[in-house]
């Protein structure tokens, strides 16, 4: 008598089975990416890879180009001029991150102790965010100006002599700083808002029971819980602190004297005015490989002292 064989397709079948959905899935996986997919390799990765390759040229933009392989590299890491700009951005930066944040804190505390017209004060404050910055900076340059600016003159009232601002190599930087500061201040007022809305207010009202005064509580209660916040605007504010560039071109154009020279402004020159766009797409790629590193310190440092839940 024959005995019954099992039917030995039915585990191909299954791993068929499994194959096909897998495969369904992936492809519905990429028809939601595409939209965003295609511009992102038009627009940022096609790009970059073109700036990799011209890097490697001495190419003016009119003539063909040359093929020198990491020779703009080498003249660009031994040029003074290099650092001085890489300085002056992390100059720029070490002013502007904490005025930016530490205004930002002051304005969502304010606004989240339930104070009147907040929505409207909310909307007032980030309107700046949405204002052109070639506008902003333009305002700014008339405020600051030394001889018929606002500032001087509210500076005069008080018997203070105001500063000569961009027209003075000193206070060159701190006028943008100043002005960028202003402009962004909304930004990071919205991001900590949220954050601050999002805190159990339980944790809070068990501190107040248990002594602790207003700015315990903001170091060991309010702080700690908006570390995740605070790690979103520190890494967004680094990221476009080393790429600023729109205020400092309004604003001064680099000067006076190269003072306000940064990365992002010197790639421009080095591109428009000198004809060099070998040297700035290898200035290009320095720049992203100094932010790629900070970025990547920040995400593993975060583990430290962020705090999520």
């Amino acid at each position: 008598m024959l005995e019954p064989i099992a039917p030995a397709t039915r585990p191909s079948v299954a791993g068929s089975t499994r194959r096909s959905r897998r495969a369904k899935y992936a492809l519905t996986v990429l028809a939601f990416m595409l939209p965003s997919a295609i511009p992102l390799t038009l627009f940022v990765l096609g790009p970059m890879v073109g700036a990799a390759w011209v890097s490697l040229t001495e190419w003016n933009l009119l003539s063909p180009a040359t093929f020198v392989g990491f020779d703009n590299y080498v003249k660009l890491w031994a040029d003074p001029e290099t650092a001085d700009v890489f300085l002056h951005t992390i100059y720029y930066i070490a002013g502007y991150l904490p005025l930016v944040y530490i205004g930002g804190l002051a304005l969502a505390l304010a606004l989240n102790a339930g104070l009147k017209g907040r929505s409207f004060l909310r909307g007032i404050y980030f309107l700046p965010v949405v204002t052109s910055w070639i506008v902003v900076a333009l305002v700014w340059r008339w405020l600051l100006n030394p001889s018929t600016g606002v500032v001087n003159s509210v500076l005069g009232w008080f018997g203070i002599d105001g500063p000569g601002w961009w027209t003075d190599p000193a206070w060159a930087m701190p006028s943008i700083i100043i002005a960028s500061a202003w402009k962004d201040l909304g930004f990071v007022m919205v991001i900590l808002l949220a954050g601050l809305q999002a805190i159990n207010t339980e944790l809070l009202d068990a501190a107040r029971v248990d002594g602790a005064g207003w700015w315990r509580r903001l170091f060991s209660v309010v702080l700690p819980l908006l570390s995740p916040s605070t790690f979103f605007v520190i890494v967004i504010s680094l990221i476009n602190g080393f790429q600023v560039f729109d205020q400092v071109y309004a604003m001064t154009g680099g000067g006076p004297g190269g003072a306000t020279q940064v990365v992002v402004q010197q790639i421009y020159d080095l591109t428009f005015r000198y004809g060099a766009a070998g040297e700035a797409s290898a200035l290009s790629w320095m720049l992203f490989a100094v932010v790629l590193g900070v970025t990547v310190i920040q995400i593993i440092g975060q583990r430290r002292w962020v705090t999520y839940g």
